[in-house]
């Protein structure tokens, strides 16, 4: 069943905002969860987290930054055009109750998923600090979205181009020594990830990351999702995509996103040495 194209609109470089037409997915999907998708029959699957629901038009909110094949299809489209394949809503929804102060820190485009659970977490009764991070200012989005779903809203970049010059880390830290942090939901890229649950680990925060790993099925059947956190393999599809992240294995995890970049550096390599490029 193809999904009709609402609206879209481009956030930053490489980062595309669409509101597809999917009533029975916007109806029982929860702040956390993502969908899979096929933007034609020849393309491949692809996870996306869903990052809003307009219900009384019944659509959904998929942000997507251009990364491959797929990504370029999917941005290729307009408005009026349809997505071949939606698969969802998938995975555990974020555990959301009123926990006191609740720090959410999002990096890169991991910033797009935190947006529904900041929310989430705001409506439930929290005080919301929401800390996000990009390389530059031209590359941070949804900024008055975040800030309207936060109860506090801090932005670092790299550069010192907007906000606090540095990494959230280095906010969080500075919340931390003022405020009782009660809860963490940390959602990036992975080294930002792995910092942020080395931080609340050192000051005991019970805290949540949510991974964004290789995914093909999203049913558990493939085992290309699959995480160690503590002594267990997991699946991203089935059992997160959101597990603690003081117990997730964070340097297997990076390793295993590098697979097909290494596959595909050593493919451009050979072709090189054989004169095909």
């Amino acid at each position: 069943m193809p999904f009709k194209i609402l609206e879209k609109k481009t956030l930053a470089d490489n980062v595309v905002s669409f509101w597809v037409e999917a009533p029975q997915i916007a109806k029982k999907r929860r702040a956390g969860q993502f969908i899979i998708l096929r933007p034609n029959d020849e393309s491949e699957r692809v996870p996306l987290t869903i990052a809003g629901v307009k219900n009384d038009v019944g659509a959904i909110r998929l942000i997507a930054q251009i990364v491959g094949e797929t990504t370029r299809e999917l941005a290729a489209l307009d408005e009026g055009d349809f997505i071949r394949d939606l698969a969802g809503p998938l995975g555990h929804p974020t555990p959301i109750k009123d926990y006191g102060t609740v720090a959410c820190i999002g990096g890169g485009i991991g910033v797009a998923p935190m947006l529904p659970i900041a929310a989430a977490m705001k409506e439930a009764g929290n005080n919301v600090i929401t800390i996000v991070g990009a390389r530059t200012k031209d590359l941070l989005i949804l900024e008055d979205e975040l800030r309207e779903a936060s109860s506090e809203f801090i932005i670092t970049t790299d550069d010192g181009s907007y906000g606090e010059k540095g990494f959230v880390t280095d906010a969080l830290r500075k919340v931390i020594a003022e405020k009782k942090i009660n809860f963490a939901a940390a959602i990036g890229p992975v080294p930002m990830m792995k910092a942020v649950a080395g931080v609340t680990k050192e000051f005991d925060i019970p805290t949540i990351a949510s991974l964004n790993t290789i995914m093909i099925d999203g049913t558990g059947m493939c085992g290309g999702c699959r995480v160690t956190v503590g002594d267990e393999v997991k699946y991203t599809c089935v059992d997160g995509p959101e597990f603690d992240a003081h117990k997730v294995n964070f340097d297997e995890l990076q390793h295993r996103l590098g697979t097909y970049r290494d596959y595909e550096k050593k493919e451009e390599h050979d072709c090189k040495l054989e004169g095909k490029i």
